[in-house]
């Protein structure tokens, strides 16, 4: 149970619902997982695992099933034949775009993507990135998207939520976050980028230095109170 706060989504608190009523809701949001050597079963072909949504909520027969997972696995740049084979035998990048299959094989209006590219090389962050871009264009999908690169926070967000220790300390449109930082721990955040000049670098890592002080103190307060209460 939360203990404070809550959680809304097509108008409903999903805090609240019944089961039934979670599982029937759980169509309309997926998940992309950050390390897509964990997120899928070694014991089940790529076909079952991007079928197991499918068949969990009982849409199509079998043959309908294998005909959605062939178009499905060409949507994310994958062939349709690589449906019989294991996760073993994909890279990371290609596991990850197995993954997202999964992940939009119900069609959902909203996919939270937790840390999606961080297991991933550079280069092949820049094309699962692409891909979600494109599939957004396509399906009309929303991302929740949690990161830490701020590098691909703004590549693919249209909006940003800063949190400092939990809480949500700013929010607005990406392009204005990033431009003009109102509270202090997003401009350190951005002032921890770097950047191709030394006095700019230095005056970044002294702001960045103020934060991490100003946390430690934050954090000691807070500790100090809980001990008193």
């Amino acid at each position: 149970e939360p203990t404070a706060g809550s959680v809304e989504f097509m108008g409903r608190e999903l805090t609240r619902l019944s089961h039934r009523e979670l599982r029937r809701t759980r169509r309309h949001v997926q998940m992309v997982f950050q390390d897509p050597y964990a997120s899928l079963d070694p014991r089940m072909s790529v076909g079952e695992a991007v079928a197991e949504p499918l068949r969990i909520h009982g849409i199509g027969t079998r043959a309908e099933r294998r005909r959605q997972i062939a178009g499905l696995l060409e949507l994310v740049g994958l062939r349709a034949g690589s449906a019989d084979r294991y996760p073993h035998e994909f890279s990371g990048g290609q596991r990850q775009r197995v993954a997202i299959a999964r992940a939009i094989a119900l069609n959902p209006q909203l996919v939270v993507c937790d840390e999606p590219v961080t297991a991933l090389d550079v280069s092949i962050q820049a094309q699962i990135l692409n891909l979600l871009k494109d599939l957004q264009d396509t399906l009309g999908l929303s991302y929740l998207f949690i990161a830490h690169d701020l590098g691909v926070i703004r590549a693919i967000s249209d909006r940003v939520a800063v949190m400092q220790s939990g809480r949500i300390v700013e929010t607005g449109r990406t392009d204005e976050v990033f431009a003009q930082p109102a509270h202090p721990y997003t401009q350190a955040l951005l002032a921890a980028v770097p950047v191709p000049n030394v006095a700019e670098m230095r005056k970044r890592r002294s702001l960045w230095k103020e934060v991490r002080t100003l946390r430690a103190f934050e954090s000691c307060t807070a500790q100090h109170r809980r001990t008193v209460g």
